[in-house]
């Protein structure tokens, strides 16, 4: 496969108004994107594309910036306003549009932006897809224009919201009555701002929310699910039953028990498939699809519960592809991306959210009682800044520390090195039965890495 030169693991992303998130690839994006689907549909239409965003100054730069490509190609805009990412897709596919866009950088903070596509069935773009894209932007010639009456429109849709909140509302069992529950609801200062609160409150929840007031600029700061501690301590101090943390765009979540504890991605994905395994949804001999950064305890539980475990590479949109594949209902990262096919073509944070209610409801258990049947080998990260991401072959004192490290965990554990699709940073991740090793073990590779990168 050809080199990317625009898109990473979740679509184009960087510094805002620094290349390639610059108004002039936006706008040559949204061009590619309208003659793509255009060159797609039949009926020869002009391609209908819904835009969502997250609440960055810099997404009324990008928003506008990719509608003027859309509507000088021919295309007609759709604006949703602020809107999380599993959102967008949703939205996309009740109108029946050609594309989704969201603009947002997800976790990331507020001065960077991205640009993430979905087709007109919600799900993320194929690799070839996006090289596509990528050589129509880069060689604008290969795109005839549009003049005069072809020239397209855009729109603002108004309550957008509600259709959203529904949609997530009916994806949980109509038993679960939230009456007198106390819910705590961080929405990063992002996408979920409006949304995510409402879904809880509707329900029956007391909501008590944070991250509720973006100014552009705040999305993510020190809240959210990269930032918990704000969330954990009102969960004590409120003496709430549970409380949710979402990142930026509400594709992702952090739970959180009532003692403060934090429950992440990988004991939720257990949960789940032990809930769906019981509803009856999911049969023994299913599959659960997770990644190579999954814990190892979750692919032994998952085992104990008679499912099998598929890892992918590291994207919530290589787990949908392998679900899609496969027919699998259940996937996730440890990160909180939680996709259950059922409802949603990518992770949703409030969807996510809601189910681990359902299933405290099912088990007649707390969250923390449910992740404690899941025990999860220690895991260590450590990222390292890189100027460029070479491959482990071309470092050969980091590829023999890596050999004599992978011998020494043996099968009881393992180490992944990758670089990050979005960041210029190296990921060396270890996992085993012992602390001291993995950390010692994870110290030894940063150590011969920056040795390499120097």
């Amino acid at each position: 496969m050809s080199e990317r030169k625009l898109f990473g693991t979740d679509g184009i992303r960087g510094k805002a108004n620094i290349y390639p998130m610059v108004p002039e690839i936006a706008t040559a994006l949204g061009r590619a994107v309208t003659f793509y689907f255009q060159k797609k549909n039949e009926n020869k239409k002009a391609p209908l594309i819904i835009i969502g965003k997250d609440t960055r100054l810099s997404c009324y730069m990008i928003e506008q910036a990719f509608s003027a490509g859309v509507l000088s190609q021919g295309g007609r805009v759709i604006f949703t306003g602020p809107l999380p990412t599993p959102g967008v897709a949703f939205v996309t596919t009740s109108m029946r549009a050609d594309a989704g866009i969201m603009i947002s950088a997800s976790h990331n903070d507020f001065d960077d932006n991205g640009i993430k596509i979905f087709d007109a069935h919600g799900f993320k773009l194929p690799d070839e897809v996006e090289l596509e894209l990528e050589e129509l932007v880069l060689n604008p010639k290969l795109i005839p224009p549009k003049v005069g009456g072809e020239i397209g429109r855009a729109k603002r849709l108004e309550g957008v919201e509600g259709r959203y909140v529904v949609h997530v509302k009916s994806a949980i069992a109509e038993e679960c009555d939230l009456t007198g529950m106390r819910v705590v609801v961080d929405s990063a200062n992002g996408a979920s701002y409006k949304v995510a609160p409402l879904v809880m409150s509707e329900l029956g929840a007391e909501v008590f929310s944070i991250g509720v007031n973006p100014n552009g600029e705040n999305i993510n700061l020190n809240c959210g699910s990269l930032h918990p501690s704000e969330a954990a301590n009102e969960v004590v101090k409120l003496r709430a039953d549970i409380g949710f943390c979402l990142d930026g765009d509400a594709d992702r979540i952090q739970v959180i028990d009532k003692n403060g504890g934090l429950i992440d991605g990988d004991r939720l994905i257990g949960i789940f498939a032990k809930l769906l395994l019981d509803q009856g949804k999911l049969k023994k001999g299913d599959t659960v699809v997770g990644t190579i950064m999954s814990n190892l305890g979750l692919e032994n539980y998952l085992k104990k519960l008679g499912l099998n475990f598929h890892r992918t590479k590291v994207g919530d949109r290589y787990i949908m592809e392998y679900m899609k594949s496969e027919n699998a209902l259940l996937g996730g990262e440890p990160s909180g991306h939680i996709i259950f096919l059922e409802h949603a073509t990518t992770g949703d944070g409030t969807l996510a959210a809601l189910k681990a209610i359902e299933a405290t409801f099912y088990f007649k258990k707390s969250i923390n009682e449910l992740s404690e049947e899941i025990e999860l080998y220690p895991q260590i990260l450590k990222n390292v800044s890189v100027s460029q991401k070479k491959s482990i072959e071309e470092m050969p004192g980091f590829e023999k520390e890596l050999r004599a490290c992978e011998q020494e965990l043996g099968n009881e554990g393992r180490v992944i090195f990758r670089y990050s699709g979005t960041e210029p940073l190296a990921r060396v991740m270890v996992e085993g039965k012992s602390s001291a090793l993995i950390e010692a073990v994870c110290d030894r590779l940063v150590a011969a890495l920056k040795k390499e990168i120097a």
